[in-house]
Formats: C-alpha cells, structure tokens, sequence
C-alpha cells in the first residue's frame, strides 16, 4: 500500500471515532509497525481520491509485466495516467510484479515501436 505524504501529525486536527473492538484490533494487526491510525488515515485518503476521480497514479510503468486487451465493464480510470476509461470502451488490463491487474488506457504505455 502507498503512503502519501501528508500534514505532519501535530498539524491535523484531532477527530474521535468509535470502531468496534473487533475492527479495531483488525486494523491494528494489518497495521504492524506503521500504526492502525496511520492505516486508517490511509485508507480514508484512498477512498476520498477514487470518490472524487483525482486518483493519482500508484504504480510506475516498469512495475507491469504484461498487459492485455479488453474492454471496459464500468467506468474505470488508467492506474497510470488517471485518465478516465468510460463503460464498453477497449482498455488494457495491466499484471504488476505484484500479480494485480489494473485498468490501464491504450495510450498508457509507448507501443513496443516505440519503446525498442
């Protein structure tokens, strides 16, 4: 997951928010070292961004090993120029040296031609 750098913590204002124990001690595990209030924080930046389609792009070019054609299902934005794919609209799908697939546009990458 990313870390964004953001307001030191003696800047941000102080919220109170009432989590089940259960969550609590959840986020706290998936958190380890980096603290379940940083990952919380995380995690509400993550969701503001995609809510608001001002994702910033999370993932370098280097990082997809292949990529294949597809088409879009639903409204998606390229992972790595937040460029915004409409529903039914070809698009490729990226595999990252992470095995995850991401929606990427047809003008993301440079074409093999271009790159070699």
């Amino acid at each position: 997951m990313q870390t964004l750098t953001r307001t030191s913590t003696t800047e941000m204002e102080v919220t109170s928010i009432r989590l089940e124990r259960e969550l609590k001690e959840k986020l706290k595990e998936l958190a380890g070292t980096q603290g379940y209030q940083a990952l919380i924080r995380d995690i509400l930046w993550q969701y503001v961004q995609q809510r608001s389609q001002e994702q910033i792009p999370t993932i370098a070019p280097t990082e997809i090993r292949a990529t294949f054609a597809a088409i879009a299902q639903k409204e998606e934005q390229c992972a790595l120029t937040g460029t915004l794919i409409t529903s039914q609209q070809p698009m490729l799908l990226g595999l990252t040296t992470t095995g995850a697939l991401i929606p990427l546009s047809l003008t993301a990458l440079p074409s093999p031609a271009e790159s070699g």
